[in-house]
């Protein structure tokens, strides 16, 4: 009767170990769910930071409207899907970019296409501002003066073939360069020709300007430069 007694006793605290280990492990493994979730990278479509009119008659409001709420949102929306169907475990939007060509066609466009709005966003502004001295002094040295850089600038945007970008960089050797990528490459990926830090960008995609402007980009490009935010331009240099 002992021995039964004492088989039934070890039997109870076996069953409560099991329990309780295995509660253990399940409150681990949740943990290591919620600490995955929390740290896998998201993008997110900033804030406009005017109204869809606000750049008129530069930018028109229609155009803006579904460049932002159609166009930009469909780009966030495919990358975060190819974050989690792909498993990309990357830091930063910019470490995505940097490892671009370890992924699928899917997460390069749409991770280049949702990061090169959000960018060029915030490269325009309603109101004037002016490139600082020490952009103008760097412009300067880089193209021979700021119209000449405008110049080149625009013959990069109007020469791209398709559609695709315009960008003036800081190179590895903290000099300006201009470069253009096509669709939605930009010049921190690895599979960029010309790499650098984009400092100021233009999308000369035809969903940017054709509602306005139809097949004449050159007249998008030049009444462009009257709403550039040289003050983000100027944040982006220091």
């Amino acid at each position: 009767m002992q021995t039964r007694r004492n088989f039934l006793q070890n039997a109870a605290k076996a069953t409560l170990g099991i329990a309780v280990s295995g509660s253990i492990l399940q409150d681990i493994a949740s943990a290591k769910a919620t600490e995955l979730n929390a740290a896998t990278l998201t993008f997110s479509q900033v804030k406009l930071p005017f109204s869809y009119a606000a750049l008129e008659p530069n930018i028109d409001a229609l155009t803006m409207e579904i460049h932002y709420t159609k166009h930009h949102m469909a780009y966030i929306n495919a990358i975060n899907e190819a974050i989690v169907a792909e498993q990309i475990a990357e830091n930063s939007e910019e470490q995505l970019l940097a490892n671009i060509s370890k992924y699928s066609p899917k997460a390069r466009n749409n991770a280049g296409g949702a990061w090169n709005h959000n960018f060029f966003w915030e490269s325009l502004a309603e109101k004037p501002s002016q490139p600082s001295e020490k952009l103008v002094t760097m412009i300067n040295t880089a193209f021979g003066s700021v119209d000449k850089f405008k110049e080149q600038f625009a013959a990069a945007a109007a020469s791209r073939f398709g559609s695709g970008w315009a960008w003036l960089i800081l190179d590895d050797s903290g000099n300006l360069k201009i470069t253009s990528t096509p669709n939605q490459d930009n010049p921190l990926m690895d599979v960029a020709d010309i790499k650098g830090i984009p400092i100021l960008g233009l999308d000369v995609w035809e969903h940017a300007y054709y509602l306005h402007y139809q097949n004449k980009r050159a007249d998008y490009i030049k009444n462009w430069w009257n709403v550039v935010n040289w003050k983000k331009v100027n944040e982006r240099l220091a």
